[in-house]
C-alpha cells in the first residue's frame, strides 16, 4: 500500500470506524498519552498503521527501536491485518536481569 493510499485510509474517529492503538513504558512517555483512537475506515497492516501514526503524530518515528506490537493481545509483524475494532498496542521488548 503507498503512502497515498494509507492517508486516505483516515476518516474522523467515531466508535464505529475506529481502532483502539495502546502505547506502553517509555514509549508512553515519549507519545505522551497511553491510549488514542484511530480512525480508519479500511483493514490496515501493521506497517501502513505505523505510517498513518507517523504522519499523525510526527514524535511517533521518534521512538526508542525495536518497537514491539500485539493485535487483539496477540503479537504481530508488520504484514499483520488490522481491522475496525481491533486493539493494537506498541511496547518496548521486555529486558530482565
Amino acid at each position: 500500500m503507498s503512502t497515498k493510499a494509507v492517508t486516505d485510509t483516515v476518516v474522523p474517529a467515531s466508535n464505529s470506524n475506529s481502532i483502539k492503538v495502546l502505547f506502553f513504558a517509555r514509549l508512553r512517555e515519549k507519545m505522551g498519552f497511553s491510549e488514542v483512537n484511530f480512525a480508519l475506515s479500511q483493514a490496515v497492516t501493521v506497517a501502513d498503521l505505523q505510517v498513518l501514526l507517523g504522519e499523525q503524530y510526527p514524535h511517533f518515528f521518534d521512538l526508542p527501536q525495536p518497537i514491539l506490537v500485539a493485535v487483539n493481545q496477540e503479537f504481530a509483524g508488520p504484514e499483520q491485518l488490522i481491522a475496525i475494532g481491533d486493539e493494537v498496542a506498541f511496547f518496548p521488548p521486555v529486558t530482565g536481569g
